[in-house]
């Protein structure tokens, strides 16, 4: 695996899961419509099953756990199989832990100073965190002349509409998002229109 998150694919899908037995349908039809990192969200109580699962029995997928906000949630998912973390923010404990896991991580950041607080401690690679409500394209344009090393994964409010734009950003590698995993398809069980969804996905380049 490249050691970068954000150089698999130009979306990764956030995953949201009730039902641990969706997770190795919904990641066989991500990874064959072209989406092969998979960020599960730690929202669920099924979450950490769902994880062990893609990891086990999936191997073409590279599954990630999102929504982790402690060192307990790094050593939680890291033991089940996830292969990188994506935090929605951070703290120095958190990003402690993360460093310490030994698999690629996406702090969340949201401001300026948060940006160059991690560029501090040698972290270049973040996620822009609510992207659309922290201010979209504009801002990570911005932010891109002062702060040229700082690679991005925005996630929030993007859809397959706006993704381009973020993508032709230089500090773009990837973008975070949900639309090609829409509740209804994963109730549903509807696996076609999931890798059909993520194939759409896979084809957007900046």
């Amino acid at each position: 695996m490249t050691s970068s998150v954000l150089d698999l694919a130009p979306v990764v899908p956030v995953v949201v899961l009730e039902d641990a037995a969706d997770a190795v349908p919904l990641a066989r039809a991500l990874v064959a419509g072209g989406l092969p990192a998979i960020e599960v969200t730690l929202r669920t109580a099924a979450a950490l099953d769902a994880i062990r699962a893609i990891a086990a029995e999936v191997p073409d997928a590279v599954v990630g756990a999102g929504t982790v906000i402690s060192a307990r949630n790094v050593s939680d998912t890291v033991a089940a199989g996830a292969r990188f973390l994506v935090s929605p923010g951070w703290t120095d404990t958190l990003l402690d832990a993360m460093k310490a896991s030994g698999v690629p991580f996406l702090p969340g950041v949201s401001t300026t100073s948060e940006v160059v607080a991690l560029l501090e401690r040698g972290v270049t690679e973040m996620k822009f965190f609510p992207a659309e409500a922290a201010g979209g394209t504009a801002y990570l344009k911005a932010l891109s002349a002062p702060l040229p090393q700082a690679r991005f994964c925005p996630t929030g409010g993007i859809s397959l509409a706006s993704a381009p734009s973020y993508l032709a950003l230089p500090n773009v590698g990837c973008v975070g998002g949900s639309w090609m995993v829409p509740a209804d398809a994963v109730a549903a069980g509807d696996w076609a229109r999931v890798e059909r969804l993520a194939a759409e996905a896979a084809a957007l380049r900046g």
